[in-house]
């Protein structure tokens, strides 16, 4: 019963130190986006649903 505990211990142990490889890891570089800001101020939603609310309720 020892040598069986032993050995799982050895086998775990074993699996986590040889889970990696000598390759270096992939980074993917880093993209940050920045919104500009513009004088629209994102009106052609609000006017559309506006006008489908509009549509709908002469309808």
């Amino acid at each position: 019963m020892k040598k069986l505990a032993l050995a799982a211990v050895l086998s775990v142990a074993a699996t986590n130190a040889f889970a990696g490889s000598m390759a270096e890891p992939m980074v993917e570089p880093v993209i940050i986006e920045q919104e500009t800001a513009g004088s629209d101020g994102g009106w052609i939603i609000p006017v559309l649903l506006l006008a489908l609310v509009g549509v709908a309720a002469a309808s």
